[in-house]
């Protein structure tokens, strides 16, 4: 799938705002806020569930990889999430 699309189809999920569960939240993490080289994937089924977390990883800026954009566009459509959600910005990475 074409960068661009998987971006706009994601955007838009991500626009609706909490419309209940199951929720997905992305958050982006890398070692600057200008390349985000990691993505974490929280999934919750509900509110009371644990939340399952799924971590993806890339050499380049995770937002302008297609593979993972494409990848993180079928994790929301075969989780049949309800809210998707989206922290701004990339997170920097904590070095222990």
């Amino acid at each position: 799938m074409n960068i661009d699309k998987a971006k706009k189809r994601i955007a838009k999920q991500v626009k609706k705002g909490f419309k209940g569960y199951p929720q997905i939240t992305l958050t982006y993490f890398g070692d600057s806020s200008d390349c985000a080289t990691e993505v974490v994937v929280q999934f919750a089924q509900s509110e009371s569930e644990d939340v399952q977390e799924q971590r993806f990883a890339s050499e380049t800026d995770a937002r302008e990889n297609e593979v993972l954009q494409s990848a993180l566009l079928k994790i929301i459509e075969r989780a049949d999430a309800n809210s998707v959600m989206a922290i701004e910005g990339v997170q920097i990475k904590k070095t222990a």
